[in-house]
């Protein structure tokens, strides 16, 4: 693929976490030319990928731009960055984050590829990068249907940047567009951290779905009234109704419930067919991150959401953390869902 031309002005990124996003954000940003460096784990890994431009465990097939330089010393990598790309697993974020904090400048900005909400504090990305890294600092917040390998691969894909101070959006969007990669904006920050988190949720059920053999139209049913759940969340926490409906919402949902390389779909997949939840993390080298916010949304929900029987609002993102909290079969979920009682399908309720 043709690189794209450089920005007409000194800029250097770095790319926090070499798991497959981080890779492949720091793929698109090598291939507008700018200078990339990858923080990744240990040396061994960013040897192998300044050696022979490919990770050893993450999508070994693929060949890095040789732009991507990688190291494993966090002062290296973030002391003189322009700009910082966060790709660092929710769970693991605020650990990694307060371990590398003293080498980050201030006022640097820091743009957030994930997605989720943390287990222990019920906080989205944007709670656990202001708590770790300080409410001054500029941030931004990246999603949409963008599957990491699709990136590398140069397939067209579209995508949002939020923030609440529009011209960091505007920048790293012109910063981070080429011909295949699209970058849309919006200031709505909630709308987009809530989609990236409940369209996991829901990739899990759609799986499940899938895995049990229940058709076409029972998957196609379920995803639609989980964007509607989705909806309603978001209205609770003042999301715009059209973020939900956009790229980082919906069209997230579509992509991870759907398509092929969906992990959270896979994880679902193989609960429906009977797999125990360790036999699935056992042979897993990937996160999947709807597990763990499957729960802390629910938790979110029971804290902060008000109203009589709030399963009965959210039953798929309720029947989701029972089961994987062993309190129900993925048949018994999904039979439960479908069981539910008959209500006005209006999601603009809260």
């Amino acid at each position: 693929m043709k690189a794209s031309s450089p920005p007409p002005y000194p800029v250097r990124i770095t790319v926090m976490g070499g798991g497959n996003f981080g890779l492949a954000l720091a793929t698109v940003a090598a291939r507008k030319g700018i200078p990339t460096t990858l923080l990744v784990r240990s040396d061994d890994i960013a040897q192998s990928i300044n050696t022979n431009h490919t990770h050893p465990r993450y999508m070994k097939d693929i060949v890095l731009p040789a732009r991507i330089r990688a190291t494993s010393d966090p002062e290296k990598a973030l002391s003189d960055a322009t700009y910082i790309v966060h790709a660092v697993p929710v769970q693991y974020s605020r650990a990694f984050l307060d371990s590398v904090k003293e080498f980050i400048a201030p006022n640097t900005p820091v743009l957030s590829g994930s997605k989720g909400i943390e287990t222990s504090s019920l906080g989205f990305m944007a709670d656990i990068l202001k708590e770790s890294l300080g409410r001054d600092r500029p941030y931004a917040f990246l999603s949409g249907p963008s599957f990491a390998r699709e990136i590398c691969e140069g397939v067209a894909t579209a995508v949002v940047v939020a923030s609440e101070d529009l011209m960091l959006a505007r920048d790293l969007a012109d910063l981070l567009s080429d011909d295949n990669f699209r970058c849309f904006t919006s200031r709505d920050v909630m709308g987009v951290e809530i989609g990236g988190a409940v369209k996991n949720v829901i990739a899990l059920a759609a799986g499940m779905c899938e895995g049990l053999g229940l058709g076409t139209n029972a998957m196609s049913g379920l995803v639609t009234r989980g964007c509607g759940e989705m909806r309603r969340l978001g209205l609770t926490f003042g999301a715009r109704p059209s973020t939900i409906a956009g790229l980082s919402g919906v069209g997230d949902t579509f992509g991870t419930c759907f398509g092929p390389l969906s992990r959270n779909r896979k994880f679902g997949y193989r609960l429906g067919k009977g797999e125990t939840m360790e036999e699935i993390k056992a042979s897993s080298t990937e996160v999947a991150e709807g597990v763990d916010t499957a729960i802390a949304l629910v938790n979110l929900i029971k804290t902060e959401c008000k109203g009589y029987r709030l399963d009965l609002k959210f039953p798929i993102l309720f029947g989701v953390a029972a089961i994987l909290e062993g309190n129900l079969t993925p048949r018994e979920g999904l039979i439960g869902i479908m069981n539910m009682p008959f209500q006005m399908e209006n999601f603009d309720e809260r």
